[in-house]
């Protein structure tokens, strides 16, 4: 299983959808628990995405999937992107196998 981050960026239609009956985020987080993934985390958020939600998911296949079901309908944008975990990413820089090390900056 991978984490995966899912920016979501409402449509009109989704913002009037979610005003008339807010409890639609939790039938969507079902909707994704259907699809064999698992919600860890969510957000409404700021600025440019109106919410982040951080899922467990079993492939990137998977979470391409789930993104285009959720999009199709007109209601939300979704952008997405797998996450490493801080310790995974820090074991793969300190393996041998990594381009450039011990190597001085080039000017």
């Amino acid at each position: 299983m991978g984490t995966y981050i899912l920016m979501s960026t409402l449509t009109a239609t989704g913002g009037q959808t979610l005003h008339a009956n807010p409890d639609r985020i939790n039938a969507v987080n079902e909707e994704i628990g259907e699809f064999g993934c698992t919600v860890l985390a969510q957000y409404a958020t700021l600025g440019r995405f109106d919410f982040v939600t951080i899922i467990e998911a079993p492939d990137a296949a998977t979470v391409a999937h789930l993104a285009v079901g959720l999009g199709s309908r007109g209601t939300v944008k979704i952008e997405t992107m797998p996450a490493i975990e801080r310790s995974e990413f820090l074991e793969r820089l300190h393996s041998p196998r990594n381009l450039g090390k011990g190597d001085e900056p080039k000017v």
